[in-house]
């Protein structure tokens, strides 16, 4: 259903033809680089996150991990990822599927710095089989992120 959403969602603005549907899973990074055959950094995980009584998404390059100093200086409390069996029901993506796009109308979404370096990147489009071709601009764009953010590191 969520798939479907997304699919929804990008022919409304013209951009069906950019979602990919894998054969492969593309569920994590790793999975979804080799799914397209791009490089880990290439892929833009989205993380759910609990803010107080919100739900909030932070997309990020495959090759950096939150950096829970910067995060807790930016949103002003610790990082608190979404449990697993939450997911869906706050944010409206299954894990693996988590995206920007068509979720539910009072999750924000903040894009992170680490995203700037790339031409294109391959956030997931709904499903854990599935990935959608942007530049970071047309992400900001289309995800309708509130912000531009700096809360990741490079893995150690």
């Amino acid at each position: 259903m969520s798939l479907d959403q997304v699919k929804h969602y990008f022919s409304s603005i013209g951009m069906e033809d950019r979602i990919k549907i894998l054969n492969e899973s593309s569920a994590t990074v790793e999975e979804a680089a080799k799914a397209l055959g791009c490089q880990p950094q290439n892929i833009a995980k989205t993380m759910s996150f609990s803010l107080e009584d919100e739900s909030i998404l932070v997309v990020m390059a495959g090759d950096v991990k939150v950096d829970n100093k910067k995060y807790k200086s930016f949103f002003g409390k610790r990082a608190k990822l979404i449990s697993r069996d939450r997911v869906e029901e706050a944010i409206g993506h299954s894990p693996g599927g988590v995206c920007p796009f068509a979720i539910h109308p009072n999750v924000n979404v903040f894009l992170d710095e680490s995203l700037k370096r790339f031409d294109w990147i391959y956030p997931a489009a709904g499903d854990d089989h599935s990935a959608v071709q942007l530049t970071p601009g047309e992400l900001e764009k289309y995800s309708a992120a509130k912000a531009w953010v700096d809360v990741a590191k490079e893995w150690a």
